[in-house]
Parts: C-alpha cells; structure tokens; sequence
C-alpha cells in the first residue's frame, strides 16, 4: 500500500513538475515587440490584424510597447532608447526619421523599419537583397523616376498648371535625395517648380502662404510623418489657396486632398507582421531581403476636385483605382 502511495505520489509530482515546466516555458514563448511610429492611426490596425493572422494574441504569447512621436522629431532619440532599455524582442518602426533613430539607437535588437522610401540610399540598409546589420523591412518605394512620374501625373490632372510647388520636410533624407528627380522631371513638363520646406506644423500655413504669393497653379506634397500626422490640415490649407495636391498616401485624399498615387500602406503593415513572426522564430534580419510594394493605387476626391472648379481628364479618372464621389 505504501508502496503503490509512493509511486502515485512520484506520479503526481511528476505531472506537477511537467506542467509547471511547460508553463515556464510557455511564458518565455511571450513576444515583446516595440513600436515606434507618428501616431496610432488605421495602418496599425492592419499590423495587429496580420499578427493575430500568425496566431499572436495580446496579453497571451505577445505583448506591445508602443511609442508615439506625433510629429515631434526631436523626441525621436529619447523614444528609441526607451525601447532599447526595454529589451524588446524586436523593433517595429514607420518612416526614415524614427527609423534612422533607432538604427543609432541599436545594432543588436533586430528592427523591421515600415514606409522607408529608399533604405539603401539613406543608409539604413547595405542592399535590398542582403541588407545586412539588424534591420530589414518594407520600402514605401525606391525612387528611380518615381517623383518624377507623380509630378507628370499631377501636370495631366491639371494640364495648365505651369507653376508646381513642391512641399517637402527638411529633416526627411528621403526628400533631399528625391528632390532632383522632380526637378528634372519639371524641365522635361517645362514647368516652374517651387521647394516650399516645413519642418513642423507651425510651418505649413507659410509654406502655402508662399504658394499663393508665387502663383502656384499645383501642389505636390511629399509623403512624411507631418503631412500623414497633419493631413486634415493640410487638405484644408490647400482647399483655402485653391490648390490641386497631388499625395503619396490615399489617407490624405480621404482627408479631404484631391488625388494620391502610391503604395497602399494598410497592404505593407501587414506583411511586416510576417517579418516580425519570423524574427521572433529565428530568422536574423540581415537575411530576409528587404520587400518593396505589390500594390499600388490612385485614389482621387471628385468631391475636392468639383469645390477647386477643377475638371479631371478622363484619361486619369479611367486610371483610378478609386473615386470618392
């Protein structure tokens, strides 16, 4: 009888040892991820969705630390080293400014960077196909010829324009090294190009200010944490001084702008969620070849178009992915 208790007990204790070895190990399974980003806007929705696609649900196997910039670029360098402390498992990060920061931030902690237009060029990565170092990710574009195309598409929309302004963000690298695309591209439309800069958005009213003065007949408006963060803003700046915009995210036409052409960023946060699952499985991010965009849309705001008295060629509407009426 002692003998057969002593056995069940070693039975028991047994199990007991296994299940708390299995639940031990299981709480080692928890992801901590770390997000760096402009604000919490509808494109992260498309990163959580993706996640619980690959079977991550939080507050089980993953937990989020998620910061937030909003447009406040200096805050940038005190926002990664939070997350450096932190020791996350990986970093998640949107846009060239963040991402160059937590790239100074750390060389250890593996990065999968989001809406980065040319990583090679801004030196975030050695290649595209081996990118090297701890950060791989998802290019908004690689801009050979692409600002140049966006500036013809916006002089088709609006044939007579001959005077473009161009409004980019100083503090984005992406923007010096895209600059000279669309200024050729301006030449060859025998257009007259303004650079109009806003470093924040105390800056914006100027820049359009300066349109006005100059006689801007169009806009093109870079893509950037501050005209994605500002775009309700900037929509009505642009409605205020009369001018056809042409953007690189639909958010901003949804806001109120008249046009975009671009990748869609709800389609590339969520693959990056693929990027996290294998990191977190192994994978080193030097290895995984950093992807560019599969699709691309144009979205137009018929609505913003008939308050600017502007009439859109069929030749672009039959082109648009989407019209909002």
């Amino acid at each position: 009888m002692k003998l057969r208790l002593a056995s069940a007990m070693t039975l028991v204790l047994g199990l007991l040892s296994a299940w708390l070895a299995a639940e031990a190990q299981a709480a080692r399974k928890v992801a901590r991820i770390g997000i760096l980003s402009s604000t919490d806007s509808a494109v992260w929705e498309a990163f959580r969705q993706g996640l619980r696609e690959l079977g991550y649900v939080e507050g089980r196997n993953l937990t989020t630390e998620w910061r937030w910039h909003k447009g406040q670029f200096e805050r940038l360098p005190d926002l990664a080293a939070q997350l450096v402390r932190l020791k996350v498992d990986v970093i998640v990060v949107s846009a060239p400014q963040p991402t160059a920061a937590v790239k100074a931030a750390t060389t250890t902690i593996p990065v999968v960077f989001i809406a980065v237009a040319d990583p090679v060029r801004v030196g975030i990565v050695s290649s595209l196909a081996r990118p090297g170092g701890n950060a791989t990710g998802f290019a908004t574009v690689v801009p050979e010829g692409f600002p140049g195309k966006l500036l013809e598409l916006l002089k088709e929309a609006v044939p007579k324009a001959s005077r473009i302004a161009v409004l980019v963000n100083p503090t984005n690298e992406m923007h010096r090294v895209s600059l000279p695309q669309s200024v050729a591209a301006a030449d060859a439309l025998k257009v007259r190009l303004q650079i109009l800069e806003a470093r924040g958005p105390d800056d914006l009213e100027r820049a359009f200010d300066a349109a006005t003065r100059e006689r801007a007949e169009a806009i093109h408006v870079y893509g950037d944490p501050l005209t994605f963060i500002h775009r309700a803003r900037i929509a009505e700046l642009a409605a205020r001084s009369r001018l056809p915009a042409l953007y690189l995210f639909r958010e901003n036409v949804e806001a109120g702008g008249l046009m975009s052409y671009g990748p869609s960023q709800p389609d590339i946060f969520r693959r990056a969620a693929g990027y996290v699952d294998k990191i977190l499985k192994g994978a080193k991010p030097a290895d995984l070849p950093v992807e560019q965009p599969t699709k691309f849309e144009l979205v137009i705001n018929l609505k913003t178009a008939k308050a600017l008295g502007l009439r859109i060629p069929q030749s672009v509407l039959i082109r648009a992915d989407e019209v909002i009426q």
